[in-house]
């Protein structure tokens, strides 16, 4: 097996990769994505005038719901005990909605994936929602803004949506 293709076993295939000898640490990792729509898609969302109700609060629970589930879709993701959710909406007053998430737990492994999961989530709640109104909605991009904890250490994305 070559170094660094850490889920590959000795035959070349698929592994979750064992971390029984790690040390459990305190981890943390934030997500952002961005969801874009019309104005007035926004508008609505905003002032709560959606017909199927209240789209940030469903979103949010959506996106805490998928973080507890990340390695029921993510097929080499370690099931973790999850100390800490958190999604926040942020938009840019025009046509851009801004989903964040942070994730924390203590243990052998890192949340990064947990926190991408719960931002996916989130904005594919509101596409759901707002779907009947607006067809042309992007999701995009999703990307790790920051990690701590474990081996490698802290990450901070410097260029920040």
């Amino acid at each position: 097996m070559e170094a660094g293709f850490t889920h590959m076993n000795e035959q070349g295939r698929a592994r979750m990769v064992d971390v029984s000898d790690k040390e459990i640490t305190k981890r943390e990792a934030t997500a952002r994505t961005t969801v874009t729509m019309k104005s007035e898609t926004l508008r609505k969302i905003k002032q709560g005038q959606m017909n199927k109700g209240d789209v940030l609060a469903i979103a949010q629970i959506a996106g805490v719901m998928a973080a507890k589930k990340t390695s029921d879709w993510i097929p080499l993701c370690h099931p973790l005990p999850l100390t800490g959710i958190n999604i926040v909406f942020n938009d840019n007053g025009h046509d851009e909605l801004y989903i964040e998430a942070t994730v924390r737990t203590t243990g052998k492994t890192g949340v990064e994936m947990e926190a991408l999961t719960a931002v996916s989530a989130a904005a594919l709640t509101v596409y759901d929602m707002c779907k009947a109104i607006e067809k042309e909605i992007i999701i995009g991009p999703t990307m790790l803004i920051h990690k701590s904890g474990g081996k490698s250490g802290d990450f901070h994305k410097i260029d920040t949506i």
